[in-house]
């Protein structure tokens, strides 16, 4: 291509990324939206997709400057679609630790809480200093965290990937793996407000400094006490890592120790080894893992963490295979499986994963055209997801939720290594029918693993999860509910446990928490809501029953009325022992009367 037809390609792929960002900037969201791919126009969609064709091609065909700005398009489209809660004018994104970060923050801009006190301040500490300086609410102060922390992954996932190999083609696919956002998974793993999440974006940035500091051993690069920049990089990262969340950075002490261990195995084995005449990673691997201990050992929500661990692991009713099984059967009942829903949320993951490892594979054969140091520093990560899958299985048996978490670790790594992989392939593949052929079977996979990627960044009712958009109505119904409920009276919900909403509004830590109205809060009994029997829903008690938008769309159409039923929901408006008391398009709330209290 000449650079008169690369410009207009450019151009072209520019404005329809502008177009977008205006139109989505154009179009708020108005009401809540279940599903944010669905409430954004179409137009916009359509923009985006142009924009990520142009980018995909050019990343993967494309050599010099045009791939640079094949990159720099793609990368800025995916950090747009992220961006959409906030250029949509959504109130807030996210529920349940969303939610609870929000609290977090507000009560660190109200004074009441310091950031060092909690465990992992650096969201917080982030989104409150956009919400000083910039003049803006502290809930889009935060959406704005979100994507600031998202950016040095598709930064550094390209840079690592040149760092290990020099090749510009497994860079521009690197840079297209990186845009599928492998890390979030929707179980256990989240595009929001959820500092685990957001920590999984800082990985790249780490590896990155320890690659270079590996391949790059110039004395001329030396700071001051022989340290080199990367390893200051390594350290500097490491703590932006670790005040985003510990458990992030556990895995990054393990991946350098792996890194260190399988050097002195070398040293001890070899005389002629690249791994040899690298230097070492002992003092990281003991700098970094003695700056978690410090952190975290003191801390009682990380004491009280690691206790629920040993208790899921020794306990026989606690572990991942049992909630498969429940969700399995839950899917089954409103005609959906656990098969379906792996082939959405998961199938380009597992393609990544499985070239990933049949790249090691071919690399340990000495099948692949690596110079010796890169096959050494592709062997480092493949050995480093021995311990890490190891951690991953301990989760697996103990606490469910941290195995997915440990999985989006995991895919962190797998972004690098399956990233190479493919453009093995694709080189691979050009032998046996043309360049240009390769680079369009190439684009056109690889485009369509990104729209998978893509389709699933967010929740959505495709993955029997509704999008949590948390909108005015919401906050302001809520607000009014728990400070102005009568005294004595309990706030509950249909499936959802209202005091996250008393974290959001109130915080945590100041004397508002759970007004004074407020006894307790919790989830309403579905089997007896479904024989009416409202009174004696919530253990006896006088309670004000919530119901939101986002309640009905998730129990009524997502879940098929699987554990609440639309018409246990319109009774409410006729019993004599309910008084509605709050109404809004989005939020009601019903002064519920208990059994005692009507005799």
């Amino acid at each position: 291509m000449n650079r008169s037809a690369s410009n207009l390609t450019f151009a072209v792929g520019f404005f329809a990324l502008a177009a977008g960002l205006l139109l989505a900037r154009a179009n708020p969201a108005t009401s809540y939206e279940s599903s944010i791919y669905t409430g954004t126009p179409t137009t916009v969609w359509l923009c985006f997709s142009l924009a990520l064709a142009l980018a995909v091609v050019a990343a993967v065909g494309a050599r010099g400057r045009s791939q640079t700005l094949g990159i720099v398009l793609g990368s800025t489209t995916v950090a747009s679609i992220v961006s959409l809660p906030a250029l949509r004018n959504y109130r807030f994104s996210g529920m349940g630790d969303a939610l609870t970060h929000l609290g977090w923050t507000r009560d660190i801009v109200d004074g009441v809480l310091d950031p060092h006190e909690l465990i992992y301040p650096g969201v917080h500490s982030l989104g409150t200093a956009f919400h000083l300086l910039g003049g803006i609410s502290v809930e889009r102060a935060l959406l704005l965290t979100v994507v600031v922390l998202f950016v040095p992954f598709l930064i550094f996932v390209p840079l690592t990937v040149r760092e290990i190999t020099g090749s510009p083609a497994a860079v521009g696919v690197a840079a297209i793996v990186s845009w599928m956002v492998l890390p979030i998974n929707n179980v256990a793993t989240h595009m929001g407000v959820h500092s685990n999440s957001n920590a999984l974006f800082l990985v790249p940035v780490v590896v990155f400094a320890l690659v270079a500091y590996l391949r790059r051993r110039s004395t001329i690069e030396r700071l001051p006490f022989g340290l080199s920049p990367y390893s200051a990089l390594i350290y500097l990262s490491g703590i932006a890592l670790l005040v985003v969340h510990p458990q992030q950075m556990i895995n990054v002490v393990v991946l350098v120790g792996a890194v260190a261990g399988i050097q002195f195995l070398a040293r001890w084995r070899f005389s002629d080894h690249p791994v040899v005449e690298q230097p070492t990673t002992y003092a990281h691997t003991i700098v970094l893992g003695t700056l978690f201990a410090v952190w975290t050992i003191s801390n009682e929500r990380f004491r009280n963490a690691a206790v629920g661990l040993v208790e899921g692991v020794v306990s026989a009713d606690v572990g991942a295979g049992t909630e498969v099984d429940q969700r399995g059967a839950s899917l089954a009942e409103i005609g959906g499986s656990i098969q379906e829903l792996f082939v959405t949320m998961f199938l380009d993951a597992a393609v990544i994963g499985v070239i990933a490892a049949l790249f090691v594979l071919v690399t340990w054969l000495g099948w692949t055209s690596l110079d010796r140091e890169a096959a050494a520093l592709v062997t480092y990560l493949a050995l480093a997801l021995v311990p890490l899958g190891g951690i991953f299985l301990l989760y697996f048996v103990g606490t469910p939720t941290m195995a997915f978490r440990q999985v989006g670790f995991i895919y962190v790594v797998l972004t690098i290594l399956g990233a190479i992989g493919i453009a093995h392939l694709i080189g691979g593949l050009s032998r046996v029918i043309t360049r240009p052929g390769a680079n369009a079977v190439a684009s056109v996979g690889l485009g369509a693993l990104l729209v998978l990627g893509l389709l699933t960044v967010y929740a959505s009712p495709i993955i029997y999860n509704p999008g949590q958009h948390v909108t005015d109505q919401q906050f302001s119904g809520y607000e009014s509910g728990l400070e102005h409920g009568a005294e004595g009276y309990s706030h509950a919900a249909i499936g959802y446990d209202p005091f996250r909403y008393d974290h959001a509004l109130h915080g945590l830590e100041g004397e508002d928490t759970l007004s004074g109205a407020t006894t307790a809060t919790g989830e309403v009994d579905p089997d007896e809501l479904a024989a009416g029997n409202y009174s004696g829903a919530y253990h006896g008690l006088d309670y004000y029953l919530i119901v939101t938008e986002y309640d009905l769309t998730r129990e009524i159409e997502v879940y098929q009325e699987l554990h609440y039923d639309e018409e246990s929901l319109e009774g409410l408006e006729s019993d004599p022992a309910v008084d509605k008391v709050i109404s809004s398009d989005e939020f009601e709330m019903y002064a519920v009367v208990s059994e005692d209290d009507e005799d």
